[in-house]
């Protein structure tokens, strides 16, 4: 058994997050591309890849609105796929431990693998509490200012720890959670995020429909045809047409 296995997740320190010991790219490895445009992909799915960066405290509702987004889009015709906090940090971010060097290369790691997903032509939801600013920005450089949209799951902090669902706030009040957002580390909120949602005065369902609008201006959604007619045999994709949505809107009850 390796001494990572044997180690409680949040004690674990990624060599990866080092600075000093980061690898560089080595100078004889090549980029590849495939035989299926990105303009192909667009016409295929009916959309322009995205990725919907949901940002905000522990017990906000980042993970209940991802899935719930996610069921909404493919229901609507739409390939999509979240990418949440808890599920990653059990898999490929599992070395990874909460200083802020580790949850720096917790948000690098996890910007690589939206843009991977939207270079497929697929939509990305992520549900991280990505408590840094500068952690955010460097991911909308990795994704690509165009298809990044940062959303701020807005709720304050004491209906959060009201909330508590998985009583962490409660182990962090009584220091059995070191390093913990919002109680013994910073949380950065954004200062001018494409999209702000209000979980205490507005329903999950209107912040859905709100985060649907967003998705449908920046991504330019298109009703999904009856079949998909690049790749043979490819599944039936749903109808359906996406809310409309304006940058910075408001949502109400």
């Amino acid at each position: 058994m390796s001494t990572a296995t044997a180690l409680q997740p949040e004690r674990l320190h990624s060599i990866a997050a080092d600075p000093a010991t980061a690898s560089v790219p080595a100078s004889n490895l090549t980029q590849h591309t495939g035989q299926i445009t990105l303009d192909e992909r667009v016409g295929l799915f009916r959309h322009r890849p995205v990725t919907l960066w949901l940002t905000g405290l522990s017990a906000t509702g980042k993970s209940t609105l991802a899935y719930a987004l996610e069921k909404r889009l493919l229901e609507a015709g739409h390939a999509c796929v979240v990418l949440d906090g808890d599920n990653l940090r059990h898999g490929l971010n599992r070395d990874l431990g909460f200083t802020p060097a580790d949850r720096t290369e917790n948000i690098r790691r996890v910007a690589e693998v939206a843009r991977l997903f939207n270079d497929a032509g697929l939509l990305v939801v992520t549900a991280f509490i990505s408590p840094y600013r500068a952690d955010r920005e460097q991911a909308r450089a990795v994704i690509g200012e165009a298809r990044f949209v940062e959303a701020f799951v807005d709720t304050p902090l004491d209906e959060c720890e009201r909330r508590d669902p998985k009583g962490l706030y409660a182990k962090a009040r009584a220091g059995k959670l070191p390093e913990f957002t919002g109680v013994s580390a910073p949380y950065e909120p954004p200062a001018t995020p494409e999209l702000r949602l209000d979980t205490v005065r507005f329903s999950a369902e209107e912040l859905v429909e709100t985060a649907m609008g967003a998705l449908s201006s920046r991504a330019t959604f298109a009703r999904a045809r009856a079949g998909l007619s690049i790749l043979p045999g490819g599944a039936k994709a749903g109808s359906g047409r996406a809310a409309t949505g304006k940058r910075h809107r408001s949502t109400r009850t």
